[in-house]
């Protein structure tokens, strides 16, 4: 099996959402990577302002560009923000102040710092004003993905006759408390026949029992399992940030912020993946290649 995990933030301390990344920290995470079974990666970064955002992709970039090991293991780009949702609950750990809605302006300069690099933008439809970012996206073979979003089934429908393809991180990136029918989740699993839907199968952000039932609903054919990486992920327990997030690490292997009030990203790995996979979840060994590997590549046209 060769996994393609659509979301990776960083790997082994190395974060990849932070100033001053150096070849040392990229070379070490993809090294780590790959010890662990993870073929490639979609490196990814979340909500910030916008010059930081160009600034951190454009040195991850350049260094890429130098390391033979980084140019293999880092498949693209996924850009998770800034144009989601800012209310409470949506916005997860991203940092409200630097929401914004979806604008080309913007759009174009995170694409040109990216350097032809982006596979992923992750974006909330109800923000995108006549989804004319998602049209422009699509036009460029970029794949759309919802998330951190709350859009009404009739929106999130229409974003998808304009391009829209995926769904980020299915049961996450929402309220802990919500209308038990009425609410973003069943929105995404109904239209799982033109949406691809992802999920972190760590038992954390999604029980085990409720990732089953999801995945009777959805099907394998169009799910993928991602790790949603931080820094931490391989450390253990600990203190970490993630784009300036400070981040605590329990016993549980948990990421939290320190007041504990909501999960900053995964620990997860694709070896733990793979156990909890079959232990958990009762998935085959082929079963598992579908979501890590075969779904991924499809979904990125690859």
């Amino acid at each position: 099996m060769n996994p393609l995990d659509l979301q990776v933030n960083g790997y082994a301390g190395t974060d990849f959402n932070r100033d001053g990344l150096t070849a040392e920290a990229l070379h070490h995470a993809c090294r780590a990577l790959r010890e662990d079974g993870c073929d490639t990666i979609l490196a990814t970064f979340i909500t910030d302002d916008i010059s930081a955002l160009e600034r951190r992709m454009s040195r991850l970039v350049e260094l890429r560009e130098r390391d033979e090991l980084a140019q293999s293991v880092i498949a693209g780009i996924h850009i998770e923000g800034p144009f989601i949702s800012p209310e409470k609950g949506y916005v997860g750990a991203h940092p409200p102040q630097h929401v914004k809605a979806a604008n080309l302006e913007d759009t174009k300069r995170l694409l040109h710092a990216a350097g032809g690099l982006t596979k992923i933008i992750t974006l909330a439809p109800e923000h995108d004003a006549d989804f004319r970012v998602t049209e422009f996206l699509t036009s460029q073979r970029i794949t759309v993905s919802a998330g951190h979003c709350n859009p009404s089934i009739e929106t999130l429908s229409a974003a998808t006759e304009h391009g829209l393809k995926m769904f980020t991180r299915v049961g996450n990136g929402c309220p802990m408390l919500m209308h038990r029918h009425d609410n973003i989740i069943h929105r995404a699993l109904s239209l799982r026949d033109r949406l691809w839907l992802c999920f972190i199968p760590d038992g954390v952000h999604i029980d085990f029992l409720a990732l089953r039932n999801y995945l009777r609903v959805a099907g394998l054919e169009k799910t993928i399992f991602v790790t949603d990486a931080i820094s931490a992920a391989r450390l253990g327990p600990g203190k970490f940030t993630l784009a300036g997030w400070d981040i605590v690490i329990g016993e549980d292997l948990v990421a939290r912020s320190p007041d504990g009030s909501h999960f900053v990203g995964s620990t997860v790995t694709i070896p733990r993946i793979l156990k909890h996979g079959a232990e958990d979840l009762g998935l085959s060994p082929a079963d598992l290649t579908l979501l890590l590997e075969t779904n991924p590549r499809a979904a990125l046209g690859l």
